[in-house]
């Protein structure tokens, strides 16, 4: 029984560790459905697949363990092509694919990060590539001014 007690702790240390070895990636009707449930702000990561930089992000920064603690801690992480005009959802009572939600979201340069608040009211944006300290600190900021609340 000792020995059960083992074995199953440590598939779930092994587990839970395996769950942070990677930002946990949506789709923005997931975050949409995951945020109602637990108001969380997202984190869209607007890309194309010819972005050069949108590439070197997923490889350097979206890779580092604090990034991906940060992220996976205080957003619904989602990944939206602003090229992908096949893929639909629907987001307050209109369809959308991602190219035309990327567009509402005035996004016009690549990599782009666009933080929505929990309300679904509200977004910033923090456009460009970033080393992971970098990433983080123009994250924080970005929310900071953004959407805390002012004296």
């Amino acid at each position: 029984m000792k020995y059960l007690s083992l074995f199953l702790f440590s598939i779930l240390l092994s587990v839970t560790a395996e769950a942070q070895d990677q930002i946990k990636w949506l789709k923005f009707e997931e975050a949409i459905a995951a945020n109602a449930e637990n108001p969380k702000m997202l984190l869209v990561d607007v890309y194309t697949d010819w972005c050069g930089w949108c590439k070197k992000m997923d490889k350097e920064t979206f890779t580092d363990p604090k990034v991906i603690a940060h992220i996976n801690s205080n957003f619904y992480a989602v990944k939206m092509n602003a090229e992908d005009t096949k893929r639909t959802f629907e987001f307050m009572g209109k369809e959308y694919t991602e190219a035309t939600m990327a567009a509402a979201m005035r996004v016009r340069s690549y990599p782009n990060f666009v933080i929505i608040e929990p309300k679904l009211q509200n977004i910033a944006q923090l456009p460009g590539y970033r080393q992971p300290e970098a990433f983080l600190a123009g994250l924080t900021e970005l929310v900071e001014k953004a959407f805390k609340a002012k004296p």
